[in-house]
């Protein structure tokens, strides 16, 4: 392990000067994949964030260069994020909010490639499908609103660059939203015209599960008005469960 860590801390300078080779980034893309899968050895994943090894990729996921190499440490350093919570483990989940990493997944959903927002997006669905998740995200609005925003924001760059992938893991974001009453209340709102409309009919022809979630959510959209007995919930306030 000190060995793979030498490896990721040896870019580290690149992150500020945007002097990152492509040779650098496939040797260092390779230390990543093998963390990967450490990260997703049950024996393993413990100990894995019991040493803060996670904490090694956060630098990479916060920079902001589009250029290959840098894309390709951004989407491996996801593939290691998305191995631990692939399976459903409360203490992961745990540790990723302690360490409040959601706003450089956040990041990667607005600004990278298209497989990356998609990884991201992954990511983030895990999380909030864990009831300590959607609590954290829902108390704070400003957390409410960056996760919703962002969710919008890949909507729209979808009608012009389709992903079926992308889109159902976005509809399954914003269905758990709703199990929250106030955020669900919200959502009333703030839901994008484009999932009501047909807009995605063509992309979710083929996949069952996505339709019936997305009518699930639109569902309990229509539903939130009706027999809700939270507070007011103005578009400036979330209220918790």
């Amino acid at each position: 392990m000190p060995a793979l860590l030498l490896e990721i801390l040896s870019v580290y300078p690149t992150l500020c000067h945007a002097t990152l080779s492509q040779d650098q980034s496939n040797r260092v893309c390779n230390a990543l994949a093998l963390l990967q899968c450490v990260a997703s050895h049950p024996d393993t994943r413990m100990p894995f964030i019991n040493a803060q090894i996670p904490v090694y990729l956060y630098p990479i996921l916060n920079n902001t260069f589009k250029t290959k190499p840098y894309e390709c440490l951004r989407l491996t350093s996801l593939g290691v994020i998305g191995a631990l919570v692939k399976v459903d483990d409360h203490e992961v989940i745990a540790y990723l909010l302690k360490s409040e990493v959601i706003p450089l997944f956040l990041r990667s959903m607005d600004m990278g490639s298209l497989i990356s927002k998609t990884v991201a997006t992954f990511i983030v669905q895990k999380i909030i499908l864990d009831d300590t998740g959607l609590k954290y995200i829902c108390t704070v609005p400003d957390r409410f609103y960056s996760l919703v925003n962002m969710l919008a924001r890949m909507l729209e760059a979808l009608v012009e660059q389709p992903s079926p992938r992308l889109l159902k893991h976005i509809i399954r974001c914003y269905l758990r939203l709703t199990d929250n009453p106030s955020a669900c209340h919200v959502l009333s709102t703030l839901l994008p015209t484009v999932l009501r409309d047909g807009t995605f009919n063509h992309l979710l022809e083929r996949d069952v599960t996505a339709r019936r979630w997305l009518h699930q959510l639109l569902h309990n959209i229509a539903m939130a008005n009706i027999g809700y007995s939270g507070p007011h919930v103005g578009l400036n306030r979330i209220m918790g469960m």
